[in-house]
């Protein structure tokens, strides 16, 4: 489908114009009678429409930045000793960083470390050498942001340095904070007073802001869908609006204090378009509060729930395309998770790869050289007016739930996510949204990746008295969940059997007969951290020895056998093979769905089948009971 004239390229008029008819023709052609929706038609977490080709599209409103030109590399300050932080953060931007996140003990994002500075002087030192004037510096909401936005504009009266030249976001976050930690320290009211005098305070001072993050970060980790994220950075922003305007601030300033935190995901073309259509999104919300439209602030990180902690480096290649993604998307600054996060505070050698792979994508890639690189693109088209669609009804939903701190303290919030959370679980349990090297090629032999000998702090420490005497406001807090985490729990639980557990890949016929069954029910157990080795195989004179596949199952030490081979196989000698193994002592379970042969088959022994589709996690829970003899 090409919207190109043809008088520009001439040389098409030699070939018949491309229709999406004759493409379908071709497509069933190759089907051969499949289902069209099932095989080729995708769904977003929000049921949206992927198809597998678009006409081109034409934006009807340009997704652009306020500012053209290279996004903002940033580095986040975790630290808890201010001399190591000073450290990393001197080797960040020396290494082609140009921005800083403060990332103090008690932010959701410092996952349990963060920079302790509680007075200016310790701040000074984790700071020493940093030019504030020359780069950007952002603040990670956390439960005393107040107090750490305060203590920055200190540092800079200490240096002497004129706020009006500086680029600092504060990321003052109450309702982040009172969904990450499910309490604030007052009533709103008194809360939105607090927030209006700290942003005047600063105002006074010179400082341009932005003040306030709205930082979705707390629902895409409890499991948010793409349009629910979008839904609420808008009624999160809007509560702002709501708030500075009660106490007298103009609309329009109001509005110019408030940045927005996006997560970029490692589906590319779905972050792509919620970028896009965040930034519409606002447009509208500002139109509707009668404001002429200014390009929203956003701020990316890439998605803390897609790290894995088994195989991470694999987590170099989720960075690269969420960090394409949020390029691509029309970030003002990104984050690139360190490849080692989930697994401790990352080293410099993790951090210099995180800044590495923006560097690469802005240097030699010239993302940034295009102001919105996706427009007219069909796809990206399409989903992004859909996400726009999707985003406002989630956001009417939250409002009309009496806005995003009743929908939080009341629960509905908590429970729309919940649902979302267990429909992800569930495909990633079933692997319809696999893991490359968690729950697709496992890596059970993987070396040890270094990261930081430091501790994380405890909770209650890191949170310091914000929710002492006085509290008023609460929620359920949102939990932090990774999509691996089931699947790593599996392999934490072999990797503290005395022996990995085993299961005997019990072949049927030749190489060639059980080589795919083999490979898929490798992959599949040792996705749960069992070993499960095969060989050549047992056949002989066109069949296979039963006799050999028992003693050779017998030597392996297993308790569990499962048979791989061909359904004609499994036909043919199916029943016997597992009759032969069930009287040796083994559990039978056979790769492959259950087919006309399954009563025969149960009836000989097989007791379970695993084949794409079933629920992995559940499965190997089970299998658990039977190879490693542990009690469920």
């Amino acid at each position: 489908m090409n919207s190109v004239a043809q008088s520009d390229l001439p040389y098409l008029d030699a070939f018949p114009a491309p229709s999406e008819a004759a493409w379908r023709a071709a497509v069933d052609k190759v089907l051969k009678g499949a289902d069209f929706e099932k095989r080729l038609v995708g769904r977003s977490a929000d049921g949206i429409r992927i198809e597998p080709l678009y006409a081109a599209g034409s934006p009807r409103e340009r997704a652009l930045r306020a500012e053209s030109g290279r996004w903002h590399v940033a580095a986040r300050l975790d630290h808890p000793n201010p001399t190591e932080a000073r450290a990393l953060a001197l080797a960040d931007l020396e290494g082609g960083a140009d921005a800083l996140t403060l990332s103090f003990a008690g932010a959701r994002a410092a996952r349990g470390y963060g920079l302790v500075a509680e007075d200016v002087d310790t701040l000074d030192a984790a700071l020493d050498g940093v030019m504030l004037d020359l780069i950007r510096i952002r603040l990670d909401p956390a439960p005393q942001g107040r107090v750490n936005a305060l203590l920055l504009a200190a540092l800079v009266e200490k240096r002497g340095l004129n706020p009006a030249d500086l680029a600092i976001e504060f990321g003052l976050d109450p309702v982040g904070v009172l969904a990450s930690h499910g309490s604030l320290a007052a009533s709103w009211p008194e809360i939105g007073l607090r927030l209006g005098e700290t942003i005047s305070a600063l105002m006074e001072r010179g400082y341009q802001g932005p003040f306030i993050a709205a930082d979705t970060r707390p629902y895409h980790e409890a499991g948010a869908s793409e349009a629910l994220e979008l839904g609420a950075a808008l009624a999160t922003a809007v509560a702002y609006l709501r708030a500075l305007e009660e106490l007298g601030m103009p609309l329009a300033a109001a509005r110019d204090a408030i940045a927005f935190t996006l997560v970029a995901d490692t589906d590319e073309f779905v972050t792509v378009a919620k970028f896009r259509a965040a930034r519409l999104l606002w447009n509208r919300v500002q139109q509707a509060c009668g404001l002429e439209p200014k390009p929203a602030a956003i701020h990316a990180e890439t998605a803390w729930r897609a790290l894995t902690k088994r195989d991470p480096h694999v987590n170099l290649l989720r960075g690269t395309v969420a960090a394409f993604s949020a390029g691509v998307g029309g970030a003002d600054s990104l984050t690139v998770q360190p490849f080692t996060a989930a697994l401790g505070l990352s080293d410099g050698f993790a951090r210099r790869v995180a800044r590495n792979t923006q560097l690469i994508l802005l240097e030699e890639a010239n993302l940034w050289r295009v102001a919105d690189p996706a427009a007219g693109a069909g796809g990206f088209e399409a989903l992004t007016q859909a996400l726009c669609e999707k985003g406002w009804q989630a956001f009417q939903q939250i409002e009309q739930a009496g806005g995003i701190l009743a929908a939080l303290t009341g629960g509905d919030l908590q429970k729309t996510l919940a649902e979302q959370r267990a429909a992800r679980v569930k495909a990633v349990a079933t692997r319809r949204e696999p893991i490359t090297g968690t729950s697709e090629f496992p890596n059970i032999r993987e070396s040890d990746v270094a990261v930081l000998e430091v501790a994380p702090m405890a909770l209650a420490t890191s949170l310091g008295q914000a929710g002492a005497a006085g509290e008023t406001l609460r929620a359920e807090p949102l939990p932090s969940f990774r999509l691996a985490e089931p699947f790593e729990g599996l392999r934490d639980r072999a990797d503290a059997l005395p022996q990995r557990p085993v299961v005997f890949l019990a072949t049927l016929g030749s190489i060639a007969d059980f080589t795919a069954r083999t490979g898929f029910a490798r992959n599949f157990f040792e996705a749960g951290g069992f070993s499960a080795p095969s060989g050549d195989g047992f056949a002989r004179d066109g069949a296979t020895d039963l006799n050999a596949l028992v003693g050779a199952f017998q030597a392996s030490g297993a308790k569990l056998a499962c048979l791989c081979g061909t359904d004609a196989a499994y036909a043919d000698e199916g029943a016997a093979a597992a009759e032969a193994l069930a009287a040796a002592g083994a559990t039978v379970w056979l790769a492959g769905r259950p087919t006309e042969n399954e009563a025969a088959l149960n009836k000989a022994g097989v007791s379970s089948f695993i084949f794409m589709g079933c629920d992995v996690v559940e499965t190997l829970e089970r299998a658990f009971t039977v190879a490693a003899s542990c009690p469920e």
